[in-house]
C-alpha cells in the first residue's frame, strides 16, 4: 500500500499543480467514464471516487454503463465524444474491440486514461491493479489451504487482460505444486447467479474437488452458494475485496478462505490525477501498477475498500 500511497499523491500533486495553470477552464472541464458494468459493488465505489474527484476540481462528469456490451460501449463513447468531453476514462469491458473507440477519442484530441482493465489503442495511460499477483497470491494461498494436493477448478471470467492476467497468475503459482491438478478451467462470467449454475456442474463432474478460485469475488460468491449446498469441504479464494466477500471470509469458519483485494478508489483518483496532468500538458507514465492485499481470516476485519 506504500507504493499506492505514494503514487497516488505524486498524481494528486502533479494534478492539482497542472489544473492551477488552467484554472480559468474549470468550468468547461469535461470528464467522462465508461464502465464494462455497474451491477457489482466494485464499480459502484468506482464511481463513487470518480464523483467525488470529479466534484473536487470542479469538473462537469458523464457516466455510461455498457452492460458488458462492446457495442454499447463504443456507442457509448461516440456519444460522449459528441458532448466534447475533454478527459476520457475508459473501463474497457472488451480490451480489443475498444480499439475503434479509442482511435476517435485520440483523433478528437481527448486524453484518454484506461482504468482497471487495458485497453487497445492510442491511449495515454492505463492505471490499473497488478492483476498477475493477484490471481498468484489467491492460489498460492489456496494450494497452502489445502496441503498442497488435490484437484483444483477455475472460474474464468469476460477476455480482458486484467482477467487473463489473474488466471496466469493463479496457474503460474500452482505449477509449484505438482500434486496439484487443475480439473477444469470454467467461465463463470463474473456473475454470482451464472457462476453458482456453472460451479454446480462443476461439483457434479469433479467428485474429488478440494479447491477453487474465481477471477472475482461476484462470481465466488455464487460458487459459494453451491459449494455450502452441496455440504463438501472445498476452499475457495477469488479476487476484489468485495465487502461481502470480506465479510464471508472474517467468519473463519466459511469455504470463501481468501481474496485479492483491489483498491476502486486509488485506482479511480490516480487516473483523474493522470489525465488532468496530461490534459495540462505534463508528461505522464504510460502504466501505473496498483498494488493488491491478499485477504484472510486474519487481517478481513477492519478491511474496507
Amino acid at each position: 500500500m506504500k507504493l499506492t500511497k505514494t503514487i497516488l499523491a505524486v498524481a494528486t500533486t502533479a494534478a492539482i499543480a497542472s489544473f492551477s495553470f488552467g484554472a480559468n477552464a474549470a468550468d468547461k472541464l469535461k470528464i467522462g467514464m465508461s464502465f464494462q458494468e455497474m451491477n457489482n459493488p466494485y464499480f459502484v465505489t468506482m464511481k463513487e471516487a470518480l464523483e467525488e474527484a470529479c466534484a473536487s476540481v470542479g469538473a462537469e462528469v458523464v457516466i455510461t454503463d455498457a452492460r458488458h456490451d462492446i457495442s454499447k460501449q463504443i456507442s457509448d463513447v461516440e456519444d460522449m465524444l459528441q458532448k466534447d468531453i475533454d478527459i476520457l476514462l475508459l473501463n474497457p469491458t472488451d480490451s480489443v474491440g475498444i480499439q475503434s473507440a479509442v482511435i476517435d477519442a485520440n483523433k478528437a484530441g481527448v486524453v484518454t486514461v484506461a482504468i482497471d482493465a487495458q485497453a487497445e489503442g492510442p491511449i495515454d495511460s492505463f492505471v490499473g491493479s497488478k492483476n498477475y499477483d493477484a490471481g498468484l497470491k489467491a492460489c498460492k494461498f489456496l494450494a497452502d489451504s489445502i496441503g498442497g494436493e488435490g484437484d483444483v477448478a477455475i472460474l474464468d471470467g469476460i477476455p480482458v487482460v486484467p482477467i487473463l492476467e489473474r488466471v496466469r497468475g493463479c496457474k503460474d503459482a500452482l505449477k509449484d505444486y505438482p500434486k496439484i491438478k487443475i480439473v477444469t478451467v470454467q467461465n463463470g462470467q463474473q456473475d454470482r447467479a451464472i457462476a453458482m449454475n456453472v460451479t454446480e456442474n462443476i461439483l457434479q463432474s469433479a467428485p474429488n474437488l478440494k479447491g477453487m478460485f474465481s477471477v472475482n469475488d461476484e462470481g465466488s460468491l455464487g460458487a459459494l452458494s453451491a459449494i455450502q449446498s452441496s455440504g463438501r469441504d472445498i476452499k475457495l479464494t477469488s479476487v476484489d475485496g468485495n465487502p461481502q466477500a470480506v465479510e464471508e471470509i472474517a467468519k473463519g469458519n466459511s469455504p470463501f478462505i481468501g481474496t485479492s483485494a483491489q483498491y476502486p478508489r486509488d485506482q479511480v483518483r490516480v487516473g483523474i490525477g493522470i489525465a488532468l496532468a496530461k490534459y495540462w500538458g505534463a508528461n505522464v507514465p504510460k502504466e501505473i501498477p496498483i498494488d493488491v492485499t491478499l485477504i484472510t481470516k486474519e487481517n478481513a476485519k477492519g478491511f474496507s475498500w
